[in-house]
């Protein structure tokens, strides 16, 4: 359970056009289902098996996985298994790296700031990881970019042996030799790369500032995704502290609504699996489908709330704020939000954001559900 978890927080937080990108996660109450990005060219494993690359192909790749794992480290991401399998090539034969199931996190750096668990694949692995040593996750993943960078220029591993211990100790020792073909401008990248001692090793900057590297290099723009906020927070001190709430507005966007994730409807409804542990701890909040549009449904929620002697503070894209009479810790005020599902299926979230809770639930109950019962479909975790 913890890798699944450790492996969708990573891949919630990369999105760079040089890693293979989590679409979706879904799942039953037995198993979890990840939805990747499709990426037509398979591996890059499959390219060299034929044998060396040219320079100019060998070094394309190489500066996109170097621009990944730049990205990678830069928020807080070591991926520690990078080898050809796990690079995977689109349709323009452009680089995605893949495979995060054995990435660290920040949560597993101790207080020296180091990683201390052991994994990877041994011929590409660091000798500081063999060693069962205390590492830098960035140092080992340079270590295993300069491992691939001698496999696609020379088309077989730099350190091989007819047993596993023989190959460790060549890997200690950085003790491998060039075949005639590779350039010497490459050949001193390479042997900044394959370092045995960390300290000594070439850094991610190190290699972009490279001539060899830079040669042609356009970085590609990557999207750094924020973590998601509580809003409700700071609309509950607005409601505190601002008594202008009495002018009524109402909007309905233009805006196609959000889509909505299906990890969250699935595990609304498999109450058996407990699989929003998956993410960060969450409140649970009343959801039903909706058989109607997202607009018609939105509309519906204003209507509702006018007949109900709520006042429609805003309607901001798809999400309805409603502000009802003064109870015994101020206004109640709701949240009530509308996404997509398919085109006439829609999902509604009910949060409350000011007021008392017991209060809250009474008229939940008592009042917005059957109110809404002639355009619910099902409410969600509900057990029948």
């Amino acid at each position: 359970m913890e890798q699944i978890k450790r492996e969708i927080a990573i891949m919630r937080l990369v999105r760079h056009p040089n890693v293979v990108e989590l679409k979706e996660v879904m799942a039953t109450k037995a198993k979890i289902f990840f939805v990747m990005e499709y990426v037509k060219g398979g591996e890059l494993f499959a390219k060299v098996a034929k044998g060396k690359l040219k320079e100019d192909s060998a070094r394309k790749y190489f500066q996109q996985l170097v621009s990944s794992v730049e990205f990678c480290h830069s928020r807080g991401v070591y991926h520690r298994d990078l080898k050809p399998e796990n690079l995977l090539l689109d349709e323009n034969e452009n680089l995605k790296v893949a495979d995060f199931g054995l990435s660290a996190l920040p949560e597993q750096l101790r207080n020296d700031g180091l990683l201390h668990t052991q994994c990877g694949t041994p011929s590409y692995v660091a000798p500081e990881v063999l060693r069962k040593n205390v590492y830098d996750g960035a140092k080992a993943d340079v270590w295993s970019c300069g491992v691939i960078l001698f496999v696609l220029l020379a088309g077989y591993l730099p350190f091989q042996a007819e047993n596993l211990m023989k190959m460790y100790r060549k890997v200690f020792k950085a003790d491998y030799e060039f075949p005639p073909w590779v350039s010497n401008d490459a050949r001193r990248l390479i042997s900044k790369l394959l370092v045995a001692d960390p300290e000594k090793r070439i850094t991610i900057p190190g290699i972009i500032a490279n001539s060899w590297f830079r040669k042609g290099f356009s970085k590609p723009v990557a999207v750094l995704v924020q973590e998601s906020s509580s809003v409700e927070n700071g609309d509950e001190d607005e409601i505190e502290t601002d008594g202008n709430f009495e002018k009524e507005t109402m909007t309905i966007s233009s805006s196609p609504p959000p889509f909505y994730n299906a990890f969250k409807l699935i595990s609304s409804m498999s109450s058996g699996f407990g699989l929003s542990n998956l993410f960060e701890d969450e409140k649970k909040t009343p959801i039903f489908t909706s058989k109607c549009s997202a607009s018609a449904t939105l509309a519906r929620l204003e209507s509702m709330a006018k007949k109900l002697n709520f006042k429609v503070l805003a309607t901001k894209g798809f999400k309805v704020k409603m502000l009802g009479k003064v109870g015994r810790k101020g206004r109640l005020a709701v949240t009530a939000e509308v996404f997509e599902l398919a085109s006439e299926v829609t999902v509604v979230e009910l949060s409350k954001f000011a007021g008392d809770t017991l209060e809250y639930n009474k008229f939940y109950v008592e009042e917005l559900r059957p109110a809404l019962k002639d355009i619910v479909w099902t409410w969600q975790g509900e057990n029948k």
